[in-house]
């Protein structure tokens, strides 16, 4: 219908006074909007994840309404319109399967819609590094609102149930310590509200990563996701996406090198998700930088974790919150934060931190401690690599866990052949062996789901063995804990080393020397025949993710979505094998 502008007209497509003019403001006029309504500038797309397929964001439908409020405040005009809605828990492969696909739906729409800049609500874990991408690789300003965390919720005894409790509990299942009335309890106690896991999972580590990179207001990460204090953060997004578009703030230009670092830093201080490792590389990515294992291993030995919240610690969220929250930390890490990177208000961090009076440390907030008195003196993520992962891996140290671990291993080749043989009381197994999980990566299930933290076998655990070293290409849960090291790179399934490994070789793990080895022989190690590839799939998404997408040291982002530096793009002509 359009008669000029088919590239791309933004929101003066509805200001223009010819016949394109005319039919935006007429079929806005539809819907209901007034005059004067299809005449306010700039127009702001709301880009919603809404969605009763996805309870962690479904109190966004109501937020977007507080958004609104504040983009009319500050005479604009919102308008809201969907994009996929990414569940970890009910999407299948993976949540992370479908993460790139989302941020290619949230970059061309945000592209072919005529707006000026972009809410972007978000919520489940790869919903927002999805976002991020989307906007990086859009172009337009861009900020987002973080759905928030779901309120803490009571089981049996447990006055502060959060989600982190129910994976005990489902081993106690698994090993018929759980009766059937406890496991209905479960079900109906879990969860007593919208919004996303109520600790310091995958979810609250990238709405923190969104507020360090300058996408979200500084003190926007935690408040509850049906706050008072979460609504005004909304209105509030609203009315600064305004003020971002009148600057002209590309989003490309908040994510630099000194950015990401203080992104990391504060996943670091935070106890944060070792899925952020592959997010924040795939949105350095989108933004034409990489940033690397040994930049990512040095951050995190040379920062403190200062947070001690669940699952690693022991308060909650909304103890963190009180105790100043992600601003706060920032503020505490002191010149390890680069003070020059722009935050989503127009500031930069080194201003937002001298307007905001500091939380003073002490008894009263538990919950953030500081760099004198701190959790750990550097972060429990370690970036690794070695005979078994030459492109890296990586492991966040689990309490009591063993720096160093050599010991034999049982491989699992894929779910189905884990769960036929993990409790076989024959299975030849202790407490030292290295449980070993293959064909999970990202070409392999497809996706990566979370299921690199293997259960203990049912005889082990019935002896009281809670934790093992586990190894595996896949991810897991930012609410899990334990030994295990993930993403190892290159996977199986595109012939990485793991696909030689075999049931009965030694393996080291030195996770202070950052290194994870076999033990066999390196000609008789290279003589195996590796574990079958998958078939390339037949069609659609699943076989443009099998050609295309990239191991998780560089971000599992699909390759011709990544940022080419300017005059190598590739012309339409050439194709793609």
């Amino acid at each position: 219908m359009s008669q000029e502008h088919i590239d791309r007209g933004g929101g003066a497509l509805f200001r223009g006074e010819g016949q394109d003019g005319l039919l935006h403001r007429a079929f806005l006029r539809g819907e209901g909007f007034s005059a004067e309504d299809v005449r306010r500038s700039p127009v702001i797309g709301i880009a919603t994840t809404a969605s009763e397929l996805n309870p962690c964001n479904a109190g966004l439908a109501s937020l977007a309404q507080e958004v609104k409020a504040g983009v009319r405040a500050a005479g604009g005009l919102p308008l809201e319109f969907p994009t996929i809605s990414l569940s970890e828990p009910f999407s299948r492969p993976s949540s992370m399967y479908l993460r790139n696909l989302m941020s290619m739906d949230v970059e061309e729409m945000v592209r072919a819609s005529p707006i000026d800049g972009v809410v972007l609500l978000g919520g489940c874990d790869k919903t927002i590094p999805a976002q991020l991408m989307g906007a990086l690789s859009a172009g337009l300003p861009a900020m987002v609102l973080a759905a928030g965390p779901r309120p803490v919720s009571c089981v049996g005894d447990n006055r502060e149930f959060t989600v982190d409790d129910v994976w005990p509990l489902c081993e106690q299942r698994r090993v018929g310590a759980l009766d059937d009335g406890a496991w209905a309890e479960l079900e109906g106690g879990v969860n007593v509200g919208v919004g996303t896991c109520n600790v310091m999972g995958t979810a609250t580590t990238m709405a923190a990563v969104a507020e360090v990179l300058g996408f979200a207001l500084p003190g926007s990460t935690l408040p509850a996701a049906a706050s008072r204090s979460r609504r005004a953060v909304a209105r509030g997004t609203g009315e600064a996406i305004v003020a971002a578009v009148g600057r002209g703030e590309a989003p490309g230009t908040r994510v630099t090198l000194e950015s990401l670092e203080n992104a990391f830093r504060a996943i670091t201080a935070l106890g944060g998700s070792t899925n952020a490792v592959i997010h924040l590389e795939a949105i350095a990515g989108r933004a034409g930088l990489r940033i690397g294992r040994d930049r990512l291993d040095e951050w995190s030995r040379t920062t403190p974790v200062l947070a001690d919240v669940r699952p690693g610690g022991r308060y909650l969220l909304e103890h963190l919150e009180a105790a100043g929250g992600v601003v706060e930390v920032l503020r505490r890490l002191g010149d390890r934060i680069h003070a020059g990177a722009p935050a989503a208000d127009g500031r930069t961090w080194g201003e937002v931190l001298a307007a905001t009076p500091p939380v003073l440390a002490g008894p009263d907030h538990p919950a953030l401690r500081t760099e004198q008195d701190p959790v750990a003196p550097r972060g429990a993520l370690r970036l690794m690599s070695g005979t078994l992962a030459p492109d890296g891996c990586v492991m966040k140290l689990a309490a009591g866990a063993p720096a160093r671990h050599r010991a034999r291993v049982v491989v699992f080749d894929g779910l189905e052949d884990l769960h036929a043989r993990i409790d076989d009381p024959d299975l030849e197994v202790e407490a030292d062996t290295v449980l070993v999980l293959r064909g999970l990566g990202m070409v392999g299930a497809p996706g990566m789901p979370e299921v690199g933290h293997l259960p203990i076998p049912a005889r082990l655990h019935r002896q009281g063995v809670r934790d093992m070293v586990r190894i595996s290409d896949a991810r897991m849960s930012g609410t899990s804990t334990g030994s295990v090291v993930l993403h190892v790179s290159p996977e199986s399934a595109v012939g990485g080393p793991l696909a030689r490994l075999r049931t009965g070789d030694q393996v080291v793990i030195d996770a202070e020397a950052g290194t994870l080895d076999h033990c066999v022989p390196a000609a008789e190690f290279a003589a195996r025949e590796p574990a079958p590839p998958p078939p390339l799939p037949a069609r659609g998404f699943a076989r443009l993710q099998a050609r295309h997408a990239l191991q998780p040291h560089e971000g599992c982002d699909l390759d011709f979505l990544v940022a080419v530096p300017e005059g190598t793009e590739q012309s339409a002509a050439e194709g793609d094998a």
